[in-house]
């Protein structure tokens, strides 16, 4: 039997793929029930290992999903295989497809003023079946509670928070209990992707797995946070040498 979550180094992944994951959260939309979800890479893992009160953030997540091909081979390691990665911005295009068809609501939390415009002036153009609940950006006092009263109000079906890690599970950790419903998911950097501001890695080098590489080479100052991959490939395997 097939476990439904697998544990990287104490983080729970869900076990499943972007079609079927979608297909949960349509559930969810459909119930009105208040879902937080956590897209996270290897980052967000060790990062995890060293804040308590991160974990403790994390732990709120009804989902955490494998963003990153780092999270995939980490889970064939130790001995649970996830059938492929489900990450944030992926989530988000199929989130807009299907609230397009569904004509949910969305609120859009995140990045800077213009980007944020640019963000949703393109979610109307290209879904137009969408309804949009409000938007802010990504700049605000962050005991401001005018801000979650505000999407209480529009009582929006998905709110999307790209706060980047660690603010947005941070964010959404405070404040979720404060909803009465709504998929509450961080995508980091995704509307600065669709706005086009960034640009994504070709489709080529995402089927090679090399999508981080493809960021790192547009971006040489992300060297540093890039050093975490060798270190979590290495408490990973180190871990599961322990176990044995």
């Amino acid at each position: 039997m097939t476990s439904k979550f697998v544990h990287i180094l104490g983080v729970p992944f869900v076990n499943t793929n972007q079609k079927d994951f979608i297909n949960t959260l349509q559930n969810h939309i459909a119930r009105q029930e208040r879902t937080f979800v956590v897209t996270a890479n290897p980052e967000i893992v060790m990062h995890s290992l060293e804040d308590s009160q991160y974990k403790q953030t994390l732990a709120k997540a009804q989902y955490i999903t494998a963003d990153g091909i780092g999270i995939v081979k980490a889970a064939a390691i130790v001995g649970e295989p996830l059938p492929e990665r489900v990450s944030g911005y992926d989530l988000m295009l199929d989130l807009l497809e299907s609230a397009h068809n569904n004509h949910s609501s969305i609120f859009f939390l995140g990045a800077a003023e213009e980007v944020l415009q640019q963000t949703v002036a393109k979610a109307k153009r290209e879904y137009p079946g969408i309804k949009i609940a409000g938007s802010h950006n990504g700049f605000f006092d962050w005991h401001d509670h005018l801000l979650p009263q505000k999407i209480k109000n529009a009582a929006p079906d998905i709110v999307f928070v790209a706060l980047g890690f660690p603010r947005q599970e941070q964010w959404i950790g405070a404040h979720i209990e404060e909803f009465d419903k709504g998929i509450f998911i961080g995508i980091g950097g995704s509307f600065d992707v669709f706005s086009g501001t960034v640009k994504r890695a070709p489709e080529m080098w995402q089927k090679m797995n090399l999508e981080w590489f493809y960021r790192l080479v547009k971006q040489p100052s992300r060297w540093k946070r890039m050093l975490v991959l060798p270190k979590f490939a290495a408490t990973v395997i180190g871990r599961k040498a322990l176990r044995k």
